[in-house]
């Protein structure tokens, strides 16, 4: 397929970003290609993306590995990938039987090229940003500020991983966004 427009919104359903390329399972309003994200290749060439989305669409899906490697192969050098997916401490990761996996802060550091064992597959990304939410009483006492300090000051660190760590099931995870850069 050419593609004109620059970015891709994976798994769109009705909620496709305005002047992206939409491509889900189903034919729904605003989908443009019509494919199932389980069956890699998707229909576009190599490097054909400056940007792709898969909003609330990763933790359905059986391989995250192969989708991982299918939007490497779309994205473009430098291309930003952004992932919204439920924090594995939220009900809502649990109540959907359509979920197959169950994430935390640091699912996509597998794709990281200094990553110790990601020798399962060649898609490399960096990761730019991670943006965890928080339920609304731990937003409004700065508790996710906190957490998501990392972001500004990558030398706070283990903040982060201490509240994975140890404090996620007492201060629950609601969804986080990442935003991955592909490297080639």
């Amino acid at each position: 397929m050419n593609v004109d427009r620059a970015t891709l919104d994976l798994g769109c359903g009705r909620n496709k970003l305005p002047g992206a390329v939409g491509l889900d399972r189903v034919g729904l309003r605003g989908v443009d290609v019509v494919h199932d994200l389980n069956q890699p290749p998707f229909p576009f060439a190599d490097n054909s993306f400056h940007k792709i989305r898969l909003i609330h669409v990763i933790e359905h899906l059986e391989s995250i590995l192969k989708v991982m490697e299918e939007v490497h192969r779309l994205g473009k050098p430098g291309c930003r990938v952004t992932i919204v997916t439920p924090h594995h401490t939220d009900a809502i990761s649990w109540q959907d039987p359509t979920h197959r996996w169950h994430l935390n802060g640091y699912s996509f550091s597998y794709f990281d090229p200094d990553y110790r064992t990601n020798y399962y597959s060649p898609a490399r990304f960096r990761l730019v940003s991670h943006h965890q939410e928080l339920a609304s009483i731990w937003k409004v006492l700065g508790l996710q500020a906190l957490i998501n300090l990392d972001n500004l000051f990558p030398a706070v660190r283990f903040v982060r991983r201490f509240w994975e760590q140890h404090l996620c099931f007492l201060l629950r995870g609601k969804q986080m966004t990442f935003v991955l850069e592909v490297l080639k």
